[in-house]
């Protein structure tokens, strides 16, 4: 059953195009097609480009799982750092390399305060 997109459907739709797809050219849009992108357009889940569908939706699984409505999808989690929904592989806790950086020098940050706080006290 086709549905409206949500806007932060639309929002990943767009995003993804943007940046991942490689049938996509900024001044000429989709280069199999030579017109502009549909999926730039796109207002209702139903048909989707199937390089789009096969090589690009892939690579955010949230969007995917709500687009292709297969059940329940790979089951996501929000990154604590950035907030980006991502599938979490083994004990990951983290999106990307950036945001575990950032998280574990918050975790220290914190640890070395408790330390300070215990030996002052």
């Amino acid at each position: 059953m086709s549905r409206e997109l949500t806007r932060e459907e639309k929002a990943g739709i767009k995003k993804l195009v943007l940046s991942m797809c490689a049938n996509y050219d900024r001044e000429y849009g989709c280069l199999p097609l030579d017109c502009e992108c549909y999926m730039l357009t796109k207002c209702w889940t139903g048909a989707y480009c199937r390089y789009f569908r096969e090589a690009v939706l892939p690579l955010d699984p949230a969007l995917e799982a709500a687009l292709c409505g297969d059940g329940a999808g790979p089951e996501t989690r929000p990154c604590p750092i950035c907030g980006r929904a991502f599938v979490p592989q083994g004990r990951r806790a983290y999106c990307s390399e950036a945001c575990k950086a950032v998280g574990n020098r918050r975790k220290s940050r914190e640890r070395m305060r408790k330390m300070r706080d215990k030996h002052e006290g």
